[in-house]
């Protein structure tokens, strides 16, 4: 896999980069700054951008206004973004432009080596992946009127699973539940949704990510 990393943490950028080499991948570029970014990108297109929501000059959202742009201008690029904070902005307006591809994962979650691995490869694959934790304070946010009430608790089990980018056979495997029960609860969550369709159904693929749209904006 080829990336791009983008933190002002030298500590974290050069650890980084020595994990991902160490693990058979190319890092194109490790920088310090939102500018520093995009030219790389702009340099050498990778296969995901690693990027720190805060960044010099403001430490304020200029990574995530730089992982937009590249959402935006190369939307091959699949963008992870990092963060110390659960920010529900940032994940949705990430998720409303092209969601294939994007993740959202907690600084705390990148000493879990194989989590952050697996979470690379989902966006990489042009999946999604958002932490738990944001998955979970998302879900504590939404209002208590509105489609997601429909669900039942296993099916807002599953929507959680799926906003985290985990396919049906994953979700069963984590929930210790069958794949048709999961594909069932899919079918269901999709028609709570108001996401079935006529003569012409969607993609499932499309409808997964519609619904996800959904729950984190809800």
């Amino acid at each position: 896999m080829r990336l791009i990393l983008a933190d002002d943490s030298t500590l974290l950028r050069e650890g980084l980069a020595r994990l991902l080499a160490d693990e058979g991948h190319q890092v194109l570029a490790a920088v310090g700054d939102a500018d520093a970014l995009l030219a790389a990108v702009a340099d050498d297109p990778p296969d995901v951008a690693v990027v720190d929501v805060r960044m010099p000059p403001g430490h304020r959202d200029e990574g995530l206004r730089a992982a937009l742009a590249i959402r935006s201008r190369w939307p091959s690029v699949g963008v992870l973004v990092l963060s110390q904070y659960v920010e529900r902005r940032y994940a949705t307006e990430l998720l409303t432009g092209s969601p294939d591809g994007v993740g959202y994962l907690l600084k705390d979650r990148v000493v879990e080596i194989e989590e952050f691995l697996d979470a690379l490869h989902r966006v990489a694959t042009g999946r999604s992946a958002f932490d738990p934790e944001v998955v979970r304070q998302l879900l504590a946010r939404a209002g208590h009127e509105g489609p997601l009430d429909r669900l039942t608790p296993r099916e807002r089990e599953v929507l959680t699973e799926m906003a985290q980018g985990h396919t049906n056979a994953a979700i069963a495997t984590r929930l210790f539940i069958s794949r048709s029960a999961v594909e069932k609860h899919v079918n269901a969550i999709f028609t709570k949704l108001d996401l079935t369709t006529g003569a012409a159904p969607a993609p499932t693929h499309s409808r997964r990510v519609l619904a996800v749209l959904r729950y984190l904006g809800a």
